[in-house]
């Protein structure tokens, strides 16, 4: 049995993952952001355990684990949370900048600096659901996308030193996925939401669990996902 610990499993993707993951009977960790948060997540994944800490705050993540017990090993560390405000170059804030690069890659690269030690003892999987905007950005998607190619070269870099200790990392980049995220970009571009349009959440939980169940000295570093009908 495989023990993961999971960021975003409340909705969308990292809920579907977590499902999928629970299912088959793997233990589960979900990230909370705090205590009610925490107790949702348990509801909505029985048998899950919960980890507690806001990755808005990445520099005070470290404080929240040590007042903790997580797992002595980690096979999956799934990186699925994100933030997302849409808006032109000229009018976003630094606050906006500021917390979309803290939860989208900041918090990323603390969870996975802090838990490093348990995919080392593992033999570990590190999984980042990133974005198209990952790989290309367009107009008002300046924030969201820088922080997406931060987190593409955090994944690269990981895998780069990872390598030795058989930790794998892969990144996918999935395209619009029907999920609450995508329901508020929709509001902010003006666009009417089609769900049956876009990715689902499941087919992109497929596509993490065909990364993370590849044979022992086999690696997806990077799969992009898009709609198609």
């Amino acid at each position: 049995m495989a023990t993961h610990v999971i960021t975003g499993a409340g909705s969308g993707i990292g809920a579907a993952v977590a499902r999928r993951l629970g299912e088959r009977g793997d233990e589960l960790w979900l990230w909370a952001r705090d205590a009610g948060r925490a107790r949702e997540l348990e509801k909505q994944h029985p048998g899950a355990r919960t980890l507690v800490g806001d990755l808005a705050e990445p520099e005070r993540l470290s404080w929240a684990l040590g007042h903790q017990s997580p797992p002595d090993r980690v096979d999956g560390l799934l990186h699925i949370a994100g933030v997302l405000e849409l808006g032109p170059v000229g009018e976003l804030t630094p606050a906006i900048w500021r917390a979309t690069l803290a939860a989208n890659l900041m918090a990323p690269a603390e969870l996975t600096r802090l838990l490093l030690p348990q995919v080392r003892a593992a033999r570990g999987h590190v999984v980042f659901v990133n974005s198209g905007a990952g790989l290309r950005a367009s107009a008002d998607w300046s924030a969201y996308a820088a922080s997406k190619h931060g987190l593409r070269a955090l994944a690269d870099s990981l895998r780069a030193e990872e390598a030795p200790h058989g930790v794998r990392v892969t990144t996918v980049y999935p395209g619009r996925t029907a999920t609450p995220m995508q329901e508020k970009v929709h509001r902010q571009e003006g666009a009417e939401y089609d769900p049956e349009r876009w990715l689902t959440p499941d087919a992109v939980a497929t596509t993490v669990l065909t990364a993370l169940d590849l044979p022992p000295g086999n690696e997806i570093t990077d799969l992009t996902l898009r709609p198609g009908g």
